[in-house]
């Protein structure tokens, strides 16, 4: 059971939870008998270990270390030579399911609510500043536990169930939602658009007209949630990815080739931009490299690949203006250096 508070407790700037609280929120086994009964703050980082923090070990090399900087917990997976019986040894089955427990705990102590969107809508939400209370979250379990352990009482977080997991939230709600069309399009090519929203003209942004129902839909949700934002300057979220190549498959400046390979990583989308394409792009000759398990009907311009080894080997025996390439994104065109050769060929 949790202590009487079943509470985190803060002491001065730090942070500290009491051993059994921890053991009892993660289901873990404590390994030692130890004379510590809380730990100060929890840090992944060796080298920013301090006397009295838990130390989480994703690396158990790392665990000598941070014993030597004055861990007064370590916490791991695989099975490890107890070096300090004084110190708490904490094993678990799982290091990022149990992270996940403490921070699901964090979050309704601090009454964090979290509104779920979509993927679109949450990486277009990445190049926007906004309130300190109000925090836009993507990345994995650690990413998200540092970024979220020491947030502010009560804030309100962005997230899409499509990135992380929605069991993190014990307070989540769907993002407020408006049919509404507020964005006055004044010039746009397919991949760049200027706009007017609410009497400020936003020029050349690096965004598609394909986004634009998608921007709408998060400046619906900072003006439901009564959210202060400013929007930076538009850059590429990974979706509907336009990279401009030379015939040799190198990238160049944005605008400056005949050649534009489309990257959409998230197969779930390549339908509708598919569509988006050919409705708004009926003058240029497009291929559509697609993946195996895709269940678009093709036709003369669609190529499938088992292995994304094959994709350049479609490229370079077509003729095209677009090429929209599905299931992966422009790290297949980084260079590397064969040892062995010499040569630098396209890393797949």
């Amino acid at each position: 059971m949790l202590s009487p508070s079943g509470k985190i407790q803060k002491s001065g700037h730090s942070y500290w939870m009491r051993l059994e609280n921890l053991l009892a929120l993660t289901h873990a086994n404590l390994q030692s008998d130890p004379c510590v009964s809380n730990f100060e703050n929890i840090i992944f980082n060796v080298n920013k270990v301090n006397r009295g923090d838990l130390f989480i070990a994703k690396n158990t090399e790392d665990i000598p270390e941070a014993i030597k900087n004055g861990a007064y917990g370590i916490f791991y997976e695989s099975s490890t030579e107890i070096l300090d019986n004084e110190i708490a040894w904490i094993q678990t089955a799982n290091i990022d399911e149990a992270l996940k427990k403490l921070l699901r705990f964090r979050l309704i102590e601090k009454e964090v609510i979290a509104y779920e969107c979509n993927e679109i809508a949450l990486k277009l939400a990445m190049n926007c500043i906004t309130d300190s209370h109000f925090v836009v979250i993507y990345g994995n379990t650690e990413e998200l536990f540092k970024k979220l352990w020491h947030i502010e009482n009560r804030s309100t977080l962005l997230f899409s169930p499509t990135l992380n997991d929605q069991k993190l939230f014990a307070n989540k709600k769907p993002a407020p939602s408006t049919s509404a069309q507020e964005i006055t399009v004044i010039e746009k090519t397919l991949f760049e658009t200027s706009f007017i929203y609410e009497n400020k003209y936003y020029e050349r942004q690096l965004i598609s007209p394909f986004f634009i129902p998608y921007l709408e839909e998060l400046f619906n949700i900072f003006k439901s949630l009564k959210i202060n934002y400013k929007l930076k300057k538009l850059t590429s979220i990974e979706h509907f990815e336009a990279v401009f190549t030379n015939k040799n498959f190198e990238i160049k400046e944005f605008g400056t080739s005949n050649n534009v390979l489309i990257f959409e990583s998230n197969i779930n989308l390549m339908e509708v931009e598919i569509n988006y394409l050919q409705n708004h792009a009926t003058w240029a000759n497009i291929i559509y490299i697609l993946p195996q398990n895709t269940s678009l009907k093709a036709n003369a311009n669609t190529f499938i690949y088992k292995d994304k080894s094959e994709i350049l080997d479609i490229l370079k025996e077509n003729k095209f203006n677009f090429a929209f390439i599905a299931g992966v994104d422009k790290t297949i065109l980084e260079k590397k250096e064969e040892k062995q050769t010499g040569q630098l060929t396209l890393e797949f």
